[in-house]
């Protein structure tokens, strides 16, 4: 076997930050908890705030750019993988690894964007940024789907396929699996390998197996509210949060009733929606034990860097309020969809968590996927790799160091002994990574990855952070969701981002925005900052199904 390490990189769909048990979850998640145990936990790992931004720094959704002129022309808002980067699988497989995924590619839809053209040599995978978990896909009578913002296209290594082409029965987190855990046992041995696991689960639509989501029943009841102090009383045990924290408030969009409002059955048919969603994790998990237990079968696990992670916050938005497809989401919910309390979860049902539960996902934090909060972008994350030593050799070992989604990829060259290809690849400029290595941190040889000096931005939907060390400025929606200015959070002193220190600090605030406009500048970046509100609060758009050809 090769001495060179493999690679297990694992991605949940709008996770929350305490939505599993090594992260003070009550939702059951044996196997991640086991992973932790025996590896790193990172509390200031952070993301992009959406999908497809965290998978590969695309400047915005595909589905925005489609819907609005504001975007298109520029480069990095291709809606896709462009060719301006070195993607992690085209590099390890030029050196010799054996790349293979499963799951969630949502990168491109064109044939040249797609996991086979960018260096991925086994493939199953999902194209666009969710589906059915079921493969239930109604559609029109014009032959196109009745979800037109989420098409059901496939790929099965580099041909597309239909949902219709997949032999049931389906659900997604355990197909996704049976799929890799073929691809593992099928590879050839004297290379090591590089697999990535993306599932679509706890994304919406919420769908779980029944049996699965009766062992929840009852167990959300009191509502989000009493979920969030929970989580947050244990996140302190854990010594994952400080005791003395101040968490954000659970804020509510215009109109949404807070728990204490809604009648008995309305708190019925939310607490079940929360009960399926806590089944999705549970699932997931199950099926993440039965990939670590076939390598430590086959004696691979010692020389596997396994890392886990959550591709942004948990989704909190108001589905239906969103600007052009909202309304398209209701009619065709309403026409192909049973939502009754006794359906919910089943694969013709169709509903969402919202805006309370998912901010009782995300505490301490300010609010969930799509801002550029905390809430957002900080996700759990877990490192399992003993054999280097350092920090991953603890037992229940806790980091609260800030790393990026970005180190993932000069980790992995780093650890694999590669160079990465720098300005040229394949005949092509590329961009060199931003991101740093963590072998030397997690090795024990470097106290920090990031020093207090490095930079770091995030952008989307509007929204915009930019953070140097333990400050963060974001800039707030306008009004009346936000103050339509840039406020001024220590995340040291306040993780929650409750104190606004603009006029305390009038200083750092000025120097943030500077990095901020430096930052746009070296980056590409163009801000869209008068962008309507996103389901309630922010903005996303759909897939015209037309727009790719279909």
């Amino acid at each position: 076997m090769s001495k060179q390490p493999n690679f297990l990189v694992i991605l949940a769909d709008d996770l929350g930050f305490s939505d599993i048990g090594a992260f003070g979850s009550e939702i059951s998640t044996p196997n991640l908890d086991k992973l932790a145990k025996n590896g790193l936990r990172q509390t200031g790992f952070h993301t992009a705030s959406a999908c497809s931004p965290t998978r590969a720094g695309l400047g915005q959704m595909a589905e925005t750019i489609a819907r609005d002129s504001f975007y298109q022309g520029h480069k990095g808002y291709e809606g896709m993988l462009n060719d301006r980067v070195a993607a992690l699988p085209e590099i390890l497989s030029d050196a010799g690894y054996e790349t293979i995924m499963s799951g969630k590619w949502h990168l491109g839809l064109p044939k040249h964007a797609q996991p086979h053209a960018r260096g991925f040599q086994k493939v199953f995978g999902l194209l666009p940024g969710a589906g059915n978990h079921y493969l239930y896909e109604p559609f029109l009578d014009d032959n196109t789907p009745a979800m037109k913002f989420l098409p059901p296209l496939y790929v099965d290594g580099p041909e597309q396929i239909s949902h219709k082409d997949i032999p049931g029965p389906f659900y997604s987190s355990t197909y996704f699996t049976d799929r890799m855990l073929g691809f593992l046992k099928e590879r050839n041995t004297e290379k090591p390998f590089f697999a990535y696991l993306p599932y679509t689960a706890p994304h919406w639509p919420l769908q779980a197996p029944d049996e699965e989501i009766a062992k929840y029943k009852g167990r959300y009841d009191a509502g989000p509210e009493a979920l969030r102090l929970e989580r947050l009383e244990r996140l302190k045990q854990l010594g994952l949060i400080s005791k003395d924290v101040s968490p954000h408030p659970i804020m509510s969009p215009y109109g949404y009733k807070s728990w204490d409002e809604l009648s008995p059955e309305e708190r019925a048919i939310s607490a079940k929606k929360m009960e399926v969603y806590a089944a999705m994790v549970t699932v997931m998990d199950k099926e993440i034990g039965r990939v670590i237990q076939l390598l430590e079968d086959r004696g691979e696990l010692e020389n596997t860097f396994v890392f886990f992670s959550s591709d942004n916050g948990a989704e909190g938005a108001l589905l239906e309020a969103i600007p052009v497809m909202g309304d398209q989401i209701k009619k065709t919910v309403e026409k192909f969809f049973d939502n009754s309390i006794e359906n919910i979860g089943r694969g013709n049902s169709w509903t969402y968590l919202g805006p309370h539960w998912g901010q009782a996902a995300t505490a301490p934090s300010k609010m969930y996927k799509a801002w550029a909060t905390e809430g957002g972008i900080r996700c759990p994350s877990i490192i399992h790799y003993p054999k280097l030593g350092g920090l991953l050799k603890q037992d229940n070992a806790v980091t609260h160091e800030f790393t990026t989604i970005m180190d993932i990829l000069p980790t992995v060259l780093d650890l694999a002994g590669i160079q990465h290809p720098g300005n040229e690849f394949r005949g092509r400029k590329v961009h060199k990574p931003r991101g740093k290595s963590w072998t030397p941190w997690l090795s024990g040889q470097n106290k920090e990855v990031h020093d207090e000096n490095a930079i770091h931005g995030w952008e989307l939907f509007g929204q915009a952070a930019i953070r140097q060390g333990r400050w963060k400025a974001v800039w707030w929606l306008p009004p009346p969701t936000g103050k339509d200015q840039w406020l001024l959070f220590d995340l040291d002193q306040d993780p929650g981002e409750t104190k606004d220190l603009a006029e305390a600090h009038p200083e750092k605030l000025q120097q943030l925005v500077a990095f901020w406009h430096e930052y746009e500048a070296e980056t590409g970046t163009i801000v869209n900052m008068t962008e309507p509100s996103v389901g309630g609060f922010g903005r996303s758009t759909g897939i015209n199904w037309d727009d790719w050809g279909h």
